[in-house]
C-alpha cells in the first residue's frame, strides 16, 4: 500500500490538529484525569476526522479504510495516547457497524451527530468477567412490546463517563452464544450532555495509564430502548462486532507506527546528555538498540499496510489484523521500556513523555483483545487446533 497525496494531506491536517489542539494541553488534562471531549470532538468533527470512511450522506468522507489508517498513524504521535484512544473509539470502534448495517433512520439520528462531534459515543462489549471472551457476556435486552428492556453492565468503557450513547452488545435471544446477540444503539442521556436516563449509573475507573481518557463501568437497570435501535438484524450482533474489531485493531496498530517520534525524542535527549566525557548517544549499544527498534517499527508498518490493502480489497483479514494488534502491543512495550532505560532518571520522572508512553502503551497488549486472544485467533487460523479456518 502506498500513500497518495490525498493521504499525506489528511495526515498533515491531523498533525496540525494534534500540534494546535492537543499537545499543548495534555499535561493539564493528564493531571485532571479528563479532557474537554465535547469541545475537542466538535473541532475534530468540523475537520472531518471522525467520519473519514463513513457514508457521505450522513456527514462522512466516503473514503476507503486506508485513509483511516493514515489518520491513525498521524494521530499516534500525540503526547498523551488517551486522547487518541478516545477519538478512535468515536471514529473506528463505536460507529463502523452502525455505518455499515444501521437503518437510515438510525444513521440520521445517531451516526450523523457522532461524525460531526456533536455527541460523545462509546462501545459497550466488555463486562466484569467477560472481556476477551465476548461470547460469554451476560447483559440482556428483553423484548417488551416494541422495546427492549436492558439489564446488566459493561466494564472498561472508554468515553463511558461522558458518552451520550453506547453501541451495546447484548443478548436478545436464547440458543447459540454466537447467534443470540445484537448490537443496539442505547442512549445513556436524555439529551446530549444532559442528565442520565433512568436506570443508567456510571462509575469512574482509575487506570495505570491513559489518564486523560475517561473510563467507566456502566450499570444498566431496566433501561428501555426502542427495538428500532437494533443495528442490522437481531441476532447478528456477535458477527457484526467481530467485523468491527478488525477496524479497531488495525487502527490501534496504525497509531503505534508513530513510535518513531518517541525514538527520535530520546535520541535528541541523548545527544545533549553527557556521560563520561561524551554524549550518551555515542554509545554503540544505544545506537544499535535504537536502530533495531526502528527496524521493528518499519516491519510493523509493512504488516499494517499489507493488511489494510487486503481489507480495502474486501478480503478477510482476521488473521493478519490479529497479528498487527499482537505485534503493535508487544513492540510498543519494548520501545517504551528501552526509551525509559536510556533516558535514565529523567525518563522515570512522572511528567516525562517517555514514562507516560510506558504507562499508556501497556494497554496495547490487554485492551481490544489481549495478546493471548490474538495468539488463539492466529493459531486457529493456522489450523493448529485441528480446525483450520479459511
Amino acid at each position: 500500500m502506498l500513500y497518495t497525496e490525498d493521504h499525506h494531506r489528511l495526515m498533515a491536517t491531523v498533525r496540525r490538529f494534534v500540534a494546535e489542539e492537543i499537545d499543548p494541553f495534555v499535561d493539564a488534562w493528564e493531571e485532571a484525569e479528563r479532557f474537554p471531549s465535547r469541545a475537542l470532538f466538535r473541532k475534530a468533527g468540523a475537520l472531518g476526522l471522525l467520519g473519514i470512511t463513513k457514508p457521505v450522506a450522513f456527514g462522512g468522507g466516503g473514503l476507503d479504510f486506508s485513509y483511516s489508517v493514515a489518520a491513525g498513524e498521524a494521530l499516534g504521535g500525540m503526547k498523551a495516547q488517551g486522547v487518541g484512544m478516545a477519538l478512535s473509539v468515536q471514529s473506528d470502534m463505536a460507529t463502523p457497524a452502525l455505518a455499515a448495517y444501521g437503518s437510515d433512520m438510525l444513521r440520521r439520528e445517531y451516526l450523523a451527530p457522532a461524525l460531526a462531534g456533536e455527541v460523545v459515543v462509546a462501545i459497550g462489549v466488555s463486562e466484569d468477567g467477560a472481556g476477551s471472551d465476548v461470547a460469554s457476556i451476560r447483559t440482556r435486552a428483553r423484548s417488551d412490546g416494541g422495546d427492549y428492556v436492558v439489564d446488566g453492565g459493561k466494564m472498561w468503557i472508554t468515553n463511558g463517563m461522558e458518552a451520550d450513547w453506547v453501541c451495546l452488545l447484548a443478548n436478545t435471544g436464547e440458543g447459540s452464544a454466537h447467534r443470540n446477540k445484537s448490537l443496539i444503539v442505547l442512549p445513556l442521556r436524555e439529551t446530549p450532555g444532559g442528565p442520565d436516563r433512568p436506570g443508567v449509573t456510571r462509575r469512574k475507573i482509575r487506570k495505570f495509564g491513559m489518564w486523560c481518557s475517561d473510563t467507566a463501568q456502566l450499570f444498566l437497570d431496566g433501561v428501555r430502548v426502542p427495538k428500532r435501535n437494533c443495528i442490522g438484524e437481531e441476532g447478528m450482533g456477535f458477527t457484526y462486532q467481530m467485523r468491527q474489531f478488525q477496524e479497531e485493531r488495525l487502527n490501534a496498530a496504525a497509531r503505534r507506527l508513530a513510535m518513531t517520534g518517541l525514538i527520535e525524542h530520546v535520541a535528541d535527549y541523548l545527544r545533549q546528555r553527557p556521560a563520561f566525557g561524551r554524549p550518551l548517544l555515542d554509545n554503540q549499544f544505544i545506537q544499535f538498540k535504537l536502530a533495531e527498534l526502528k527496524t521493528e517499527i518499519e516491519a510493523l508498518r509493512a504488516l499494517v499496510y499489507r493488511t489494510t490493502e487486503l481489507y480495502v480489497a474486501g478480503e478477510d483479514v482476521t488473521e493478519l489484523a490479529s497479528m498487527c494488534k499482537l505485534k503493535a502491543g508487544r513492540l510498543s512495550r519494548e520501545v517504551a521500556d528501552w526509551c525509559m532505560q536510556f533516558m535514565g532518571g529523567q525518563g522515570y520522572a512522572w511528567e516525562c513523555w517517555v514514562s507516560r508512553a510506558f504507562r499508556d502503551f501497556r494497554l496495547g497488549s490487554i485492551g481490544g483483545g489481549a495478546d493471548e486472544v490474538m495468539l488463539s485467533i492466529i493459531a486457529r487460523r493456522m489450523g493448529l487446533d485441528g480446525k483450520r479456518v479459511r
